[in-house]
């Protein structure tokens, strides 16, 4: 059991300068699952969840900039640094990070998004005071040289071309671009060959500098550890690489914004030779902050979730049309989508489409039924926890919590949210989103009469 808490605590300064501010945000019960965060001088945050119980930890460094806050000449640049910050700091060479961890039994990696990018290092507990070392020295002393920025781009072009060789995986990108057009959010997270090919190292520097200060990063650490020891190692690492300043500067916020998407009835085709042609029908959803999103995720769950839902038993389980398909929700800052994707034979789209917007319409009418809604609460809620089950996930959980929402939740807490949505939330939730008129994104070899049949899918 966790609840919440505010405790505050400082570390006085006789000098007036800026104090380290430290709070529990989540009270568990002996200790186990309490989550604390230490906002430093200079802006920089630490959110930490203590597990006794496990001897493992993973060490991660969330930065607030993600593929969204490119311009068009940039585009892929904050993916393109991702990858620079494991070539190598003043102290250690590309070798030396990567046998660092290695050479422990640890995991390294990162990962980047369109309002987001993380770096982290799972280790033993006892390995905890290397992977903090390790990590900072990356994101505090990234060298960005010429000589690897050029031996990176070459692997970030084969990058690009693997993931092209994926249509399964290409159709998302489509649809966004097919939902936002030529805008942040529609662009690749990867960016594409032209604009990586003009990525030089001056420009990925300068946009290193601009979004990688401390109070654009959040450190978020999750396992047997202790709060005020990760804290004093991060102020330690950050202060020996002269990026923590005695400033009073606030942290960056939780990102906002006003981006309303009016797309409907848009229709994209890229006509590829493959086996599969690849299907994402969908409309916009909802934000990521929008109280309704527990009732999205059990509608989501009971439309496409899982082997029970109506999308799988309809195109899968009964007509054979599919192996796989399923509904999806992305939300961000002030906006969402809501889609369903298919992989069927080419000849096979018309009839899936069909059937994804029939069972899209009649959901949009008539919610979903009783049983529907209790299967989808019990699927949603135990996914949920079995999801947290490792330390990898629970900083997850704390350092997105922190960037996106500034707040944290208790297991609990989203367990009582899920168990809280009623056949009137999700009634009035699905009229609202799928009453909308769909877009619709496909990859793959239609031939010129299926082609011209796609509008009839969105009108």
């Amino acid at each position: 059991m966790t609840s919440r808490a505010h405790g505050m605590t400082a570390r006085a300064s006789s000098e007036g300068r800026a104090v380290a501010r430290t709070q529990t945000l989540l009270q568990g019960e002996n200790g186990i699952g309490t989550v604390r965060r230490t906002t430093l001088p200079g802006g920089l945050r630490v959110v930490t969840e203590t597990l006794p119980s496990v001897r493992s930890a993973t060490f991660g460094i969330w930065a607030h900039v993600g593929s969204r806050d490119e311009t068009p000449s940039l585009n892929g640049a904050t993916h393109y640094l991702e990858h620079l910050l494991f070539k190598g700091t003043e102290r250690r060479s590309a070798l030396d990070i990567s046998a660092a961890v290695d050479a422990v039994g640890g995991e390294m990696n990162a990962f980047t998004a369109k309002e987001y990018t993380c770096y982290y290092a799972r280790v033993l507990d006892t390995d905890l005071p290397l992977a903090i070392d390790v990590v900072c020295d990356m994101l505090t002393g990234s060298l960005i040289r010429p000589d690897d920025v050029e031996a990176e781009r070459g692997v970030i072009l084969e990058e690009i071309a693997m993931t092209e060789d994926d249509p399964g995986d290409v159709v998302h990108d489509l649809f966004a671009h097919t939902m936002f057009g030529d805008t942040p959010l529609g662009r690749p997270v990867l960016g594409t060959v032209e604009t990586v090919e003009g990525l030089s190292a001056d420009r990925i520097a300068r946009f290193y500098r601009e979004h990688y200060d401390p109070t654009h990063l959040i450190v978020a650490a999750a396992g047997n550890i202790d709060h005020d020891d990760v804290v004093r190692r991060v102020a330690e690492a950050f202060e020996s690489a002269g990026a923590l300043s005695a400033s009073s500067a606030e942290p960056v916020g939780p990102r906002s914004g006003s981006l309303g998407i009016r797309t409907a009835g848009a229709v994209a085709l890229d006509d590829r030779s493959t086996e599969q042609a690849h299907i994402v029908l969908g409309m916009p959803g909802i934000p990521r902050t929008d109280d309704r999103r527990w009732a999205m995720g059990v509608l989501n769950t009971a439309l496409g979730g899982g082997m029970s839902s109506r999308l799988f038993q309809e195109v899968r389980e009964k007509r054979g049309l599919a192996y796989s398909v399923y509904s999806f929700t992305s939300g961000f800052a002030d906006c969402g989508l809501f889609g369903v994707y298919a992989g069927c034979r080419p000849g096979q789209v018309h009839d899936v489409l069909e059937i994804c917007r029939d069972e899209l319409d009649r959901v949009a009418r008539n919610g979903l039924t009783d049983e529907e809604l209790r299967r989808a609460v019990g699927q949603l809620a135990g996914s949920t926890v079995l999801g947290l089950e490792d330390t990898g996930a629970l900083m997850n959980r704390i350092g997105k919590g922190e960037l996106c929402w500034g707040d944290q939740l208790s297991v609990d807490d989203m367990l009582g949210r899920i168990a809280a949505v009623t056949p009137d939330d999700v009634r009035e939730l699905a009229r609202d989103v799928l009453g909308r008129q769909p877009s619709l994104s496909v990859i793959g070899p239609l031939k010129d009469k299926q082609a011209a049949r796609l509008h009839d899918a969105v009108s």
